[in-house]
């Protein structure tokens, strides 16, 4: 475990391999990028996790972290539990920096995980992904996309692919896309969804490891993309 974090459970060994042989061209980028060095976050339970995520929503990374900070301050350095969240008074959580929406999304993903909506981590380790995907959707300011990088970043699903996502559409118009090489990129040259799961056929069961390594595709291009929590 490095910083808190730890390895995939998956064999991302055979995932690259397997990779590289359904997709050539992929397994070009992969030779670039070299291994396969995603490391789970330490693993939080579903609440705690969807917290962070609405707290990080549309947000530069060190106001959120400062307000995450604040917050956890507030609750005695410990991540407040869902019922001490439902009584917190709104000055409060404002006080921490905490937006009105905000504050309606944490008392909505509060409340859905007391009714069980939101599964607690042990269920959750034994849901499908389209499972997970339908129930943490239901929380209000939780959408796919926020869903999808807790699978990949939290709980280490291996096939995922988060089309929707600026740096994979980007890291895929780079490395499979005749771009042109006298302009810079932007975002009319961003791939399709379409373009996207028709060639990611190739890579079940690992979309998570190919989406990956789209991101890094980004790195190499010259701006680093900064991947979720």
């Amino acid at each position: 475990m490095i910083d808190g974090r730890r390895p995939v459970r998956y064999d991302a060994a055979l995932a690259v391999r397997s990779l590289a042989a359904a997709d050539p061209k992929l397994g070009e980028l992969i030779g670039r990028v070299g291994p396969f060095t995603l490391r789970l976050k330490s693993q939080h339970s579903p609440f705690e996790a969807l917290l962070e995520s609405i707290i990080y929503q549309q947000l530069h990374g060190k106001a959120a972290a400062a307000i995450l900070r604040r917050l956890l301050t507030a609750f005695g350095e410990l991540h407040p539990s869902p019922e001490h969240l439902l009584e917190a008074p709104d000055e409060m959580l404002r006080a921490c920096g905490l937006s009105s929406g905000k504050t309606k999304a944490l008392r909505d993903l509060a409340a859905k995980t007391l009714s069980g909506t939101v599964p607690t981590l042990a269920a959750i380790r034994r849901m499908p992904d389209q499972e997970i995907i339908d129930r943490l959707t239901e929380v209000r300011g939780v959408g796919v996309w926020t869903v999808q990088m807790l699978l990949i970043f939290r709980l280490g699903r291996p096939d995922v692919l988060p089309i929707t996502d600026y740096g994979v559409r980007k890291g895929f118009a780079l490395t499979f896309l005749r771009l042109p090489k006298s302009k810079p990129f932007d975002a009319s040259m961003l791939a399709s969804a379409e373009q996207i799961e028709r060639r990611a056929e190739k890579w079940r069961p690992w979309r998570s490891v190919a989406s990956w390594y789209l991101w890094r595709a980004c790195d190499l291009a010259g701006k680093t993309m900064v991947l979720p929590d």
